[in-house]
């Protein structure tokens, strides 16, 4: 699902317009039928709904959303923001509809026209994407009081005060409206993907209205949000021919003394992942524990208590390394000598990540199509700062083309940034799967699929996506407070069986 910018969802709506044709203020009755469709799905009749409306064609929606709730026998107040500009003419001619219902409509002038919303649902159709300014006055007072008063509140396209292309102003100042419910159109927005805005949008919906196909498939877009459709495309079912030596030889240096389970966690998860053939590289004394919990794969110890003095990565499609390794001072020559004499992809997490940023001169030698899987600490520290998921992101992109690698950049929504300036935002996941080890069952499913040859792209996001559908499941059947990183493995099984079934 290709991820559009406020000018290119505007454009979409034109073109929608243009080509079905259809005439814009029908396509925003489209749009308010399919939100009270929702809403009547989702609240009782006898819900009292307050509605507060701009003079934009957000504002438009909203009016036309008060028409039909009226007609569906809901009780409903409709607030609108006096000022002296006119509305836009879809606003205007929703506003005449509206009249001819409704005796319940009534324009805010001060705070003291400001109504109780004790009881109400409250809907935010104040302003959609077009903001593009720094929300003050009236408007700003409104926020603060629905945000301070209201219980339940539903944002139309998105919260008020929100920006999806950036960071959005005044967020210090609280000027945004903090949703239950956003109900939005068609395509995923960027703003719903961060972090950061995660308190204002609540549960966000994405509602078919219907636009221009031919212009999705046709306008081109960097960023991407992976769903079904790119998961199908990117799936290899197994040839009934098969042989192990047909799904790569992968090794994973993991593990030291007191970490042996992320040694086991990342075995695991890569066999799991469909892998021909596993040696993992270990030190001595986690010998044992790793024989008798991974008896599938093979062993090989290099150094004591943790790996040291490692030379030998012949005969393999990929190595992983990172998970639980630690820090050492000689990993820094375990890496160089691993980043130059190894020339296919290199899975790096973990501890490799920590030991990198330590030697930035590093950086330079990871062999190309690499991948990197740090979460946002340790993204920090091998990047440095950023003012917010926004910039963050933007720095992860810059640094995959500089540096060309891959960047998984863990969280709610993983961020793949790829060498050629695209990125990706996973779809499945949950809170749950935030427990230690997570991270080390992601960086086996990664190194398993890329020495199955699927590519670095490939393996990233379709990695990504099994892993977080794997927790989805395991979420399912233990809850999110539960969850831990072998159950996650447990799942993987499952999280195939759905993609083959789609």
């Amino acid at each position: 699902m290709k991820i559009f910018s406020v000018s290119q969802i505007k454009a979409w709506d034109d073109y929608t317009i243009q080509h079905e044709p259809i005439s814009s203020v029908a396509l925003m009755e489209r749009a308010a039928a399919a939100c009270v469709n929702w809403i009547n799905d989702h609240f009782a009749k006898e819900q009292s709904f307050k509605i507060f409306c701009g003079k934009g064609n957000n504002g438009g929606d909203g009016l036309a959303i008060a028409r039909m709730l009226l007609e569906n026998g809901c009780t409903v107040s409709t607030y609108i923001i006096d000022n002296p500009k006119p509305g836009s003419s879809d606003f205007e001619i929703n506003l005449e509809r509206l009249y001819k219902i409704s005796n319940e409509i009534y324009f805010l002038k001060d705070t003291e026209s400001f109504p109780p919303l004790t009881n109400n649902v409250v809907i935010d159709a104040l302003f959609g994407t077009g903001l593009n300014k720094r929300i003050k006055g009236i408007f700003s007072k409104l926020i603060h009081y629905i945000n301070d008063s209201a219980e339940t509140v539903v944002s139309i396209d998105v919260p008020t005060g929100l920006l999806v292309d950036m960071s959005s102003p005044g967020r210090e100042h609280d000027e945004i409206v903090k949703s239950n419910y956003t109900l939005s159109f068609q395509n995923q927005k960027l703003g719903f993907l961060m972090a950061e805005n995660g308190p204002y949008t609540g549960e966000v919906l994405l509602l078919d209205i219907n636009l221009s196909k031919e212009f999705e498939e046709k306008e081109n877009s960097t960023l991407e949000f992976v769903d079904e459709v790119l998961i199908k495309s990117l799936y290899v079912p197994r040839n009934s021919f098969a042989n192990k030596g047909n799904y790569g030889y992968a090794c994973l240096l993991s593990g030291s003394y007191g970490m042996m389970g992320a040694a086991v966690l990342s075995a695991q998860s890569c066999l799991r992942s469909g892998v021909g053939k596993l040696t993992s590289y270990i030190c001595k004394t986690g010998y044992d524990i790793f024989q008798t919990s991974v008896p599938e794969a093979m062993a090989k110890t290099f150094g004591n208590t943790y790996l040291k003095d490692v030379t030998d990565f012949k005969n393999f499609d990929v190595v992983g390394i990172g998970p639980g390794i630690g820090r050492h001072s000689s990993h820094k020559e375990l890496l160089r000598n691993l980043f130059t004499s190894f020339k296919n992809p290199i899975v790096i997490d973990a501890d490799a990540l920590n030991v990198m940023s330590e030697n930035p001169a590093l950086y330079k030698l990871i062999p190309k199509n690499s991948i990197i899987t740090p979460h946002p600490k340790e993204f920090e520290r091998l990047f440095g700062k950023s003012a917010s998921d926004f910039e963050r992101m933007e720095l992860a992109l810059k640094k995959a083309k500089l540096l060309r690698i891959y960047i998984v950049l863990k969280g709610h929504f993983t961020f793949i940034a790829t060498p050629d300036g695209k990125g990706y935002f996973n779809s499945t996941g949950n809170a749950g799967m935030a427990t230690a080890g997570a991270g080390d069952v992601l960086t086996g499913m990664i190194t398993g699929l890329v020495a199955q040859k699927y590519s670095p792209l490939s393996a990233c996001i379709l990695g990504v996506y099994l892993h977080g559908l794997a927790g989805d499941f395991a979420a399912g059947e233990s809850s999110k407070e539960a969850l831990i990183a072998g159950d996650i493995i447990d799942h993987i099984g499952n999280a195939f069986r759905e993609i083959e079934l789609k």
